[in-house]
């Protein structure tokens, strides 16, 4: 099990197979790392604008940006995730595709749940 922290609670999630090898992002991994530390700049230039009074729209106007940021980033991790993991579990077949399948469906599930 591993242990992840968000905005509450540490949730335990179980590991998998991919746990320990290598990711449909790794390749992209520097530009996600960076892409990231912008949008933490994004959350960061938001709680200055609330400390700093900043008028309640253009606020709301930096939430959205951000949140379209987040949005595309989890679309592209998305796609890695379904050209690499997805594809490589259909290329084994078995259970497999149908694990992928189905872990895929829910991450998407959750993506349009926010």
């Amino acid at each position: 099990m591993t242990t992840t922290e968000a905005a509450g609670p540490p949730v335990e999630t179980p590991l998998t197979a991919h746990d320990h090898g290598v990711h449909g992002y790794h390749k992209q991994k520097d530009e996600h790392l960076k892409r990231l530390r912008r949008i933490e700049g994004q959350i960061r230039g938001l709680q200055r604008m609330v400390d700093e009074d900043v008028y309640c729209i253009d606020i709301l106007t930096q939430v959205s940006a951000s949140t379209k940021a987040l949005q595309s980033f989890a679309l592209q991790l998305l796609e890695e995730h379904l050209r690499h993991c997805v594809a490589d579990a259909a290329v084994k077949g078995g259970d497999e595709i149908d694990a992928k399948v189905e872990e895929a469906t829910k991450a998407i599930a959750r993506m349009m749940r926010t």
